[in-house]
């Protein structure tokens, strides 16, 4: 039976969706193993993470293809063309995230096996965080639901502050310490990485609560 081209339409915008969650799911794995390599030093799973970028990077370029064909031919307004760009938005945000964890995953491999200025508690935690925030923001989505799109973002100050005691942390251990320099260094480049991923889940956050309601925060 032949479906109706709302239906057919219908149908493609939550193919489209069911890709952006895959993504999503891609790009979570990939900033979690980043931390973890980082944390245990494993270059090689460091190299991996590294590697497994362009897999993120042809499907943002994949979905976006098929949100712009899926745009020319049904020509959508109102809240059909809304609810894509938001998809384009939200693509372009999840395939940024992949870039952050492809960053950790090359400071890992510049810090090869130098021993730890300290260990790890902070860094994983902000990790930890922002994964969630993401995994969130995807809920959102898919339930169209903007209470958990506002927590998210709200919760983006959380990050924001750890951050903030990251990079305090590290400096004084600089200070104290300058063989420590570029250790620490790698470390604050880290930790920024992982307040970007906050801020790029937040902004699909704002996404949603654009979708959802025509405005955004």
């Amino acid at each position: 039976m032949e479906l109706s081209p709302r239906a057919s339409f219908d149908r493609d915008l939550a193919e489209l969706q069911e890709e952006i969650i895959t993504l999503s799911s891609m790009v979570e794995k990939a900033i979690s193993k980043s931390v973890d390599a980082l944390s245990s030093r494993n270059v090689k799973v460091s190299q991996e993470v590294i590697e497994q970028d362009d897999l993120i990077d042809n499907k943002r370029h994949e979905i976006e293809d098929k949100c712009i064909a899926l745009i020319a031919r049904q020509q959508p307004l109102a809240g059909d063309l809304r609810q894509i760009v938001a998809f384009l938005h939200i693509t372009v945000d999840l395939e940024r995230m992949g870039d952050y964890a492809e960053g950790i995953g090359k400071i890992g491999l510049m810090m090869d096996e130098q021993p730890m200025i300290q260990p790890l508690i902070h860094i994983p935690k902000m990790c930890e965080l922002a994964t969630d925030m993401l995994r969130r923001s995807l809920e959102a989505l898919i339930k169209r639901d903007v209470t958990i799109a506002q927590q998210v973002y709200d919760d983006d100050d959380t990050v924001d502050n750890l951050y903030d005691q990251i990079y305090h942390e590290l400096i004084l251990i600089m200070v104290k310490d300058p063989k420590t320099i570029e250790r620490a260094t790698f470390l604050i480049w880290a930790a920024h990485d992982l307040e970007r991923v906050a801020d790029r889940a937040t902004n699909i956050a704002e996404q949603v609560m654009y979708l959802v309601t025509g405005k955004t925060p």
